[in-house]
């Protein structure tokens, strides 16, 4: 059998979000692989944990991951932006080619959330296999996503009636805004952009998953203050914060 690379969702954060697809995925393969950013990465450590949990004897593999290009000239546009990702990427894709060719056997890669929504394991994953020095099967394992958490956190629809919901990034807010974008959720946030957007209705999620998860709903302008507040906090207590969004239009 061909071997395999299988890419596995693993849930928003929380150890028990992970479900019985991904659990069996994990403890079918010789050894998981995970970028590492950094001297300490605690996103690394989570995925031992859980790791260590539901599939114990899988050893989980750091791989450094390579730096990428952050200055404010390279990413000021979306085609600069998507130039230094895709050179990031590249780079990361050999960093792990070099692992795989080191280390038989089936491998795991766990990912944040569900692999479909603003990550790009699938898009290295396709890059190595398109330089041909290896071969191998790639399965995608689906997760519980960030946005299915969002919405049953605060009890809500992510759309109205019939409606539609546009999924974007805190980069592009302004951009699907000034398109007509009324219903937006919102991911991969460096900030919160949302000054000129005072009237709209908010409802924010922070680290979910995790003990320390924090919610906060209302209009923008009653509330902005103190998610700012909470986003820092959250970096400080755990030394990450990654949160989500829906914004919905007034009236």
């Amino acid at each position: 059998m061909r071997r395999r690379v299988r890419v596995v969702g693993i849930g928003s954060g929380g150890p028990d979000q992970i479900t019985v697809e991904a659990i069996a995925a994990l403890r079918e393969s010789a050894y998981a692989v995970a970028a590492v950013k950094g001297a300490e990465d605690p996103l690394v450590d989570l995925r031992r944990q859980l790791l260590a949990r539901h599939a114990p004897g899988v050893e989980l593999v750091g791989v450094a991951d390579p730096e990428r290009d952050r200055s404010s000239s390279s990413t000021s546009s979306h085609v600069g932006y998507r130039g230094v990702v895709l050179d990031w990427h590249e780079a990361r894709s050999l960093a792990w080619e070099r692992v795989l060719a080191d280390r038989p056997g089936d491998v795991a890669v766990p990912v944040w959330g569900d692999p479909a929504f603003y990550d790009s394991t699938l898009r290295i994953v396709d890059r190595i296999l398109a330089r041909g020095r290896l071969d191998f099967h790639v399965e995608v394992v689906p997760g519980i996503s960030a946005l299915q958490v969002l919405a049953a956190r605060h009890r809500l629809v992510l759309h109205e009636i019939g409606g539609t919901v546009t999924v974007t990034t805190g980069r592009r807010l302004a951009e699907v805004v000034a398109g007509g974008a009324d219903n937006v959720v919102v991911m991969l946030n460096a900030d919160l952009p949302l000054d000129g957007l005072l009237d709209w209705h908010i409802w924010w999620g922070g680290n979910l998953g995790d003990e320390g998860e924090c919610l906060v709903s209302g209009r923008v302008r009653d509330v902005l203050s103190d998610l700012r507040a909470h986003r820092e906090r959250l970096r400080a207590e755990h030394s990450w914060v990654m949160d989500v969004y829906l914004l919905r239009r007034p009236g």
